[in-house]
């Protein structure tokens, strides 16, 4: 195959040079995973910490995986974490299109180059295509890799299919990784991987070198499972003359000190952490945490907005140690975010919970809002505080003995008896109103005040725990409500 040289110098003349670029480069199976939602967070941060340009680009060329609204997955994610592109499918930009499967003449050229500088070669030997995946071909047993220029000439001629692929040299490759430093390889541990396939889409690890070099990205960012590839394509830089971009291979995130997460094992995407509770905030703030840590001044911080994110992220911080996803540790950085919500903001996240539960509209969800805020670890801890609101629960009558309170069924049937009338004749039905009700009344009586409290919201509410205590609870359900519920209890006490 004839290879056009001019073609290569105009792909060169387009790529942008002069200042940080990185890639997030997702393939579209319908799952953001936290490994990858992180991979798209520190790269976002590398380019954002130093002025540089993020572009987003879809990773497809492995048709057989694809998902159906994949990659609208992707989008929204992105836009939900803030994590803005300057470049990508949507937005366009210099080293257009930034879809691989639009690219697919770009990687036959390359890889046609590649065999005529002597780093590649035709391969017209039949192996399906699982042998290939598993990286089992041992290339001394190869003999395509041997054969002269025209016996190839004779068999493309003859319309023999091929796959082509890299020449791996003899002796050792050398890598410079920013997190795990320089590695070096024995060659001959290294396959003669595939670069371009049958159907002449290229492999995973062929196009992502040709886009990263094309696209002008200075670092790749990426899992270290990634770190065995990291020669090969090092071979291929230098193969083509390029300069090798700054690899930052990070550790996995694990959900023991065993195993890694994965979707095959149930751990959850972004979707699945945003559907259990979790503020889109909390998440990323967890997730930049886990296998990177601050410096310096900021070392003690753990909460980070976004924009303190960018200023104290390094890529020195990031861990060679594989990190641990801690739920509990989620759990405080959510409830931390939910606590520092304003009441308005609080109440418009959590109000689709609180109709979870509470359906009647009678009831004020703001005050009901204003009584969780302290409370609730995630949103989806909301509907079960509430199930009292609508319906009185059956309770027992055990619920009126309380220690501390120093309560118990005939010391609570006094204490309603006392209470429901003092509540009946109230002028205002307001916090404060039932407040200094119920607290005059305790001292009339010379109780505690906790001694008639716990009586009142056990009846109003027929739950041992409630998000608020008794006056707040009496307010929301309303006067007539609160009444109904304290003379049915007063009932039960009697019976």
């Amino acid at each position: 195959m004839t290879v056009d040289h001019t073609y290569f110098a105009e792909m060169e003349a387009r790529i942008p040079h002069g200042k940080v670029r990185t890639r997030f480069a997702p393939s579209p199976t319908g799952y953001m995973h936290v490994g990858n939602l992180r991979t798209a967070l520190y790269t976002w941060l590398i380019a954002r910490s130093q002025g540089g340009t993020f572009i987003l680009r879809i990773e497809d060329t492995d048709q057989g995986r694809l998902v159906d609204g994949a990659v609208d997955v992707i989008y929204r994610t992105m836009a939900e974490c803030g994590l803005t592109h300057d470049e990508g499918p949507d937005v366009g930009g210099p080293v257009a299109p930034y879809i691989q499967s639009q690219r697919r003449d770009t990687y036959g050229r390359y890889a046609h180059l590649l065999v005529e500088l002597g780093h590649a070669y035709y391969c017209f030997c039949e192996k399906t295509e699982s042998e290939e995946d598993s990286g089992e071909f041992n290339r001394a047993a190869d003999p395509c890799r041997d054969l002269t220029a025209e016996e190839v000439q004779a068999k493309l001629d003859a319309g023999m299919p091929y796959v082509i692929r890299q020449r791996i040299p003899q002796g050792t490759t050398t890598f410079h990784d920013a997190i795990f430093g320089d590695i070096t390889v024995d060659n001959t541990t290294l396959d003669d991987q595939v670069l371009l396939k049958r159907d002449g889409l290229p492999t995973y690890n062929f196009a992502n070198v040709i886009d990263d070099h094309l696209m002008g990205i200075t670092h790749v960012v990426r899992g270290s499972e990634y770190l065995a590839s990291a020669p090969k394509y090092n071979l291929l830089y230098e193969a083509f003359g390029w300069e090798v971009p700054t690899y930052v291979h990070c550790s996995p995130v694990m959900r023991d000190a065993q195993n890694k997460m994965s979707k095959r094992h149930g751990d959850p995407s972004y979707e699945d952490l945003k559907a259990e509770g979790y503020l889109t905030e909390a998440i990323l703030n967890y997730v930049a945490l886990l296998g990177w840590s601050p410096k310096g001044e900021l070392a003690e911080q753990e909460i980070f907005s976004l924009p303190e994110l960018v200023k104290a992220f390094d890529i020195t911080g990031i861990s060679k140690s594989p990190a641990i996803f801690d739920r509990a540790k989620l759990d405080h950085f959510n409830a931390v975010y939910l606590r520092n919500l304003s009441p308005e903001d609080f109440h418009r996240v959590a109000l689709p919970y609180i109709r979870q539960a509470v359906k009647g509209e009678q009831f004020d969800t703001a005050a009901i809002a204003a009584l969780l805020q302290a409370r609730c670890e995630k949103l989806t801890d909301i509907p079960e505080k509430l199930d009292f609101f609508d319906t009185l629960p059956e309770y027992d009558t055990e619920f009126f003995t309380n220690k501390k309170s120093k309560t118990n069924p005939e010391i609570c049937r006094d204490m309603l008896h006392a209470a429901i009338p003092v509540l009946e004749q109230l002028p205002d039905w307001t916090d404060e109103a039932i407040h200094d009700a119920l607290i005059g009344l305790a001292e009339q009586l010379g109780v505690k005040n906790a001694t008639l409290m716990w009586p009142v919201r056990i009846a109003a509410a027929g739950k041992l725990v409630t998000p608020g205590g008794a006056v707040e609870i009496c307010r929301i359900l309303g006067r007539d409500e609160t009444l109904r519920r304290l003379t049915a209890g007063l009932r039960k006490l009697e019976a």
